[in-house]
Formats: C-alpha cells, sequence, structure tokens
C-alpha cells in the first residue's frame, strides 16, 4: 500500500512533489542521497522549464515536459523497493 501511495504523489501533486518520494526513501537510508539530489534538481530545472515556455495551442511543450517528468517520476518510485534494481542503493 505504501508503494502505491508513494507512486501518486508526483502523479497527484501533477509533479510539483515528483522528488519528493526520493527524498524520503534517503532520509530513510533506502537510496543514496545523490540520487534525491538528482531529482531535486531535476525537478526545478523541469518544472522551471515548463513555466517559462510560453502556452499556446501550436507548442504543447510545456504539458509534455510536465507528463514526462510526472511519468519518470512515478516509475522509478515503483522500483525503489525492488531488489533488481541497484543503482543508487
Amino acid at each position: 500500500m505504501a508503494r502505491v501511495i508513494w507512486v501518486l504523489v508526483p502523479v497527484i501533486s501533477l509533479g510539483f512533489l515528483a522528488a519528493l518520494p526520493f527524498v524520503a526513501a534517503a532520509i530513510k537510508h533506502v537510496i543514496k542521497p545523490w540520487v534525491a539530489v538528482v531529482y531535486v534538481v531535476a525537478e526545478v530545472v523541469i518544472i522551471g522549464v515548463a513555466l517559462s515556455i510560453s502556452a499556446s495551442a501550436d507548442e504543447p511543450y510545456r504539458g509534455f515536459i510536465l507528463i514526462l517528468l510526472i511519468a519518470v517520476a512515478a516509475t522509478h518510485a515503483a522500483f525503489l523497493d525492488s531488489e533488481k534494481v541497484t543503482v543508487g542503493k
């Protein structure tokens, strides 16, 4: 149940809390802190870029960038407790 909640955090928050599962996992020593730092920096950069792009119907980049952030963060959050993934642990 906890895994489902952590996967839903980036989705429900529309990407604004995408790094939260990784910061919590780093605090609990599930992953190394550099993974959480990478996610925090990536989230700030991606949201900054997405908000700086003008919103027009001809350029859907803003939504695509945010959807990409949400999908990647949710997928990686699902693999936090997996024994098969060894990168960052």
